[in-house]
């Protein structure tokens, strides 16, 4: 097993800071989700549009962490000598003293645990957009085309009762 140059430390300062960073992106976007759930629900139009400007600002902020990130990651494998792509954070955990090996491991644990609940806080918010575009969609062919939108109104002998001659909306110039 290979360990650590001694003139590595500032390197694992450096990946410490940018996996701090990685892990406040990450909650700040669980935050976010939650926040457009919430405003999509609310039908908050004003506050969709600031929070989509806040998630512009955010992401180009973040870039620049993602930049450092590479960056540490080329020089940790140009120092080990080995393929960036083999340079993982369980690698570089494997060369280092106890201390630093729980640092980092900590923070890997901690992000990965994070990207987990970011995947299924992601998947419930493609879930409630898609059913709003569904909803949206039928509700615009029952004004559209009331006929043949799939709804209508039921009698009290429960039989389907449509209304073909009356149009909301007139689609002839």
């Amino acid at each position: 097993m290979e360990s650590i140059m001694p003139g590595m430390e500032a390197k694992v300062d450096d990946l410490l800071r940018v996996l701090d960073e990685d892990i406040r992106h990450v909650r700040a976007s669980l935050e976010r989700l939650d926040e457009l759930r919430g405003l999509v629900i609310k039908r908050d139009q004003a506050g969709l549009g600031r929070l989509l400007e806040k998630i512009r600002e955010e992401t180009q902020e973040y870039s620049t962490n993602e930049s450092k990130r590479e960056l540490i990651r080329m020089g940790f494998a140009a120092d080990l000598r080995c393929p960036v792509g083999d340079m993982t954070l369980s690698r570089l955990e494997s060369l280092l003293g106890d201390q630093r090996r729980i640092e980092v491991g900590e923070r890997q644990a901690l992000l990965w645990s994070l990207m987990q609940e970011l995947k299924k806080e992601h998947a419930r918010t493609a879930m409630l957009l898609s059913d709003c575009a569904r909803f949206n969609s039928v509700l615009l062919r029952s004004i559209v085309d009331p006929g043949n939108a799939g709804g209508g109104t039921y009698g009290s002998d429960g039989v389907k009762q449509v209304q073909t001659n009356s149009v909301f909306v007139s689609l002839q110039l």
